[in-house]
């Protein structure tokens, strides 16, 4: 096979190969999107018969004592499914960002097997005195490669950033909720 042949032959392997990754990724991406929006739905659902409950059993108090006892009452569960939805978010946050970076590294890994074995084939066949084209093209498909590679650590800083400040929000509510406990008992 020539030169221009195996070239033609990586350069189509390596399109389809990042059409595979692509749709992989945004199928993940999309599943990830698709579950916080299914958990959205359900959420706003069970808040607005909550809400509409709550709303019943409050204008059936007789006097402000009872109102604010209800209030504080009805305030506890509300403050434990903020806490239950944000875990949720959480961990469909976390299970995305771990499925994608899965994905990116393998892709990552196999491409620059691929790289390098085709570059060890051309080198083999290559004609004398295209010692500076082959250097040529390694150091481009090497800077390809080292920017590829700073995109998934940039992406995975970026993830990891999103996953810590979730995390933070779950713990702020968790606080939140224990004081909210504490209070509602020390009322009752």
């Amino acid at each position: 096979m020539s030169n221009m042949e195996q070239f033609s032959s990586a350069a189509k392997a390596n399109f389809e190969s990042n059409l595979a990754l692509f749709t992989d990724f945004t199928t993940k991406a999309f599943s990830g999107v698709e579950k916080l929006v299914e958990l959205n739905v359900t959420a706003a659902k069970a808040s607005f018969e909550d809400s509409a409950a709550s709303t019943k059993k409050l204008m059936a108090a007789k006097d402000l004592q009872e109102f604010m006892a209800l209030s504080l009452t009805l305030s506890q569960p509300n403050a434990e499914k903020a806490l239950a939805y944000t875990r949720h978010v959480a961990n469909i946050a976390s299970s995305t960002k771990a499925e994608l970076t899965k994905t990116t590294d393998a892709q990552l890994a196999e491409g620059k097997r691929k790289v390098l074995e085709l570059i060890e084939q051309v080198t083999k066949s290559a004609p004398a005195g295209s010692e500076s084209a082959i250097a040529f093209v390694s150091s481009a498909i090497g800077s390809a490669t080292a920017g590829y590679e700073q995109l998934s650590k940039t992406a995975k800083q970026a993830l990891d950033t999103m996953e810590s400040n979730v995390n933070s929000a779950v713990d702020q509510l968790v606080q939140t909720a224990s004081k909210s406990t504490t209070l509602v008992s020390v009322k009752k």
